[in-house]
């Protein structure tokens, strides 16, 4: 399927774009991300390898826009909640 990111047009394939990212370890995900091959990578962790250029010249929009027109699922970034320590909830609750 022919993409254009960051004004260059790309020929990707799905089976090719698994392949590339088979022998990459995923980064901690902040953001957007996508599922190949039963592991979760960033979107512009993903991009950057796909495209051969700088995660600055691309937006993650354009990423993940390809990336769902080829198949694969892509998530929302998840909020972060903090970890309590039931230590800091007796504290609390003793003022």
């Amino acid at each position: 399927m022919r993409c254009v990111i960051a004004r260059f047009p790309f020929d990707l394939i799905k089976s090719e774009v698994a392949q590339s990212m088979s022998g990459i370890t995923p980064e901690p995900v902040t953001g957007v991300s996508v599922t190949i091959d039963r592991r979760v990578y960033p979107v512009m962790q993903v991009g950057e390898v796909i495209t051969r250029q700088n995660r600055r010249d691309f937006t993650t929009g354009e990423i993940r826009r390809a990336l769902t027109r080829l198949g694969f699922t892509c998530h929302e970034a998840r909020p972060v909640t903090p970890a309590w320590d039931a230590r800091s909830d007796e504290d609390a609750l003793s003022w």
